[in-house]
C-alpha cells in the first residue's frame, strides 16, 4: 500500500513539474508578445507623431495663403464675407410630426412560460 503511495505521490510531483514547464513557456510567449505589441504602440506613436508635426507644417497660414495666391485662378477661390452666412432662422429642420406613430404594438413577455409548456 505504502508503494502504491509513493508511485502516485511520484506521478503527482512529475505532473505538476509538467505543468509548471508548460506554464513559464506560455508566460514567456504572453511576456515576448506584450514587449513587441508595446514596441509596435511606441513605433506607432513617434509616427503619428511626425505626421502631427507634418501637418502642421504644411498647414501654415502663410503656405496656404501662398498656395491659394498662387493657384487664385485656377481655384477661384474669394474671400469669404458675411453676407455668406446665414441666420439660425432660416435652418430647416425636420418636422416633428413625421415620427408620429399611430399603430403601436404592445411586445410582453407575460405567460410565455405558461404558453412554452403548453408547447411541448
Amino acid at each position: 500500500m505504502r508503494t502504491l503511495l509513493y508511485v502516485t505521490t511520484f506521478m503527482a510531483v512529475i505532473g505538476l513539474a509538467f505543468w509548471a514547464y508548460h506554464e513559464n513557456y506560455k508566460t514567456q510567449a504572453s511576456l515576448d508578445h506584450v514587449r513587441e505589441l508595446q514596441r509596435d504602440i511606441g513605433d506607432a506613436r513617434a509616427r503619428l507623431a511626425i505626421l502631427r508635426a507634418e501637418w502642421a507644417y504644411l498647414n501654415r497660414p502663410d503656405r496656404l495663403r501662398d498656395l491659394a495666391e498662387l493657384n487664385f485662378e485656377r481655384l477661384g477661390l474669394l474671400p469669404m464675407r458675411p453676407e455668406q452666412f446665414g441666420r439660425i432662422d432660416q435652418v430647416n429642420y425636420p418636422d416633428n410630426r413625421a415620427l408620429v406613430f399611430n399603430d403601436l404594438v404592445d411586445v410582453t413577455s407575460a405567460g410565455a412560460k405558461a404558453q412554452s409548456g403548453a408547447l411541448q
